[in-house]
């Protein structure tokens, strides 16, 4: 297996993850009252958006060619990071 695809599934492994986060986080909120589940609607539908950029960027890795590779791998990088601060500011903010 090739670098370009080993990297591909840590990504998606990680994706994986962050998107049962946001469904525990979205189980956890139902608990809550209706006005802090509104509040939380608006970051859920924030991080679905940060999810949605992150699996066009995968979907892009994928098809990229060995020169264009570089270039697709940063972008996907900064999908990564901006998803990752996301789910990270989620739970934070839902634990508080």
């Amino acid at each position: 297996m090739d670098t370009k695809e080993l990297h591909k599934q840590k990504l998606q492994a990680q994706l994986d993850e962050w998107k049962a986060d946001i469904a525990i986080l979205k189980a956890k909120a139902t608990s809550d009252s209706a006005d802090a589940q509104l509040a939380m609607q608006k970051q859920f539908a924030a991080l679905e958006t940060h999810v949605e950029e992150a699996q066009a960027k995968m979907a892009e890795l994928g098809e990229a060619s060995e020169e264009a590779w570089d270039t697709v791998k940063t972008g996907v990088e900064s999908a990564w990071l901006s998803l990752k601060t996301s789910v990270s500011d989620a739970v934070t903010k839902f634990k508080s």
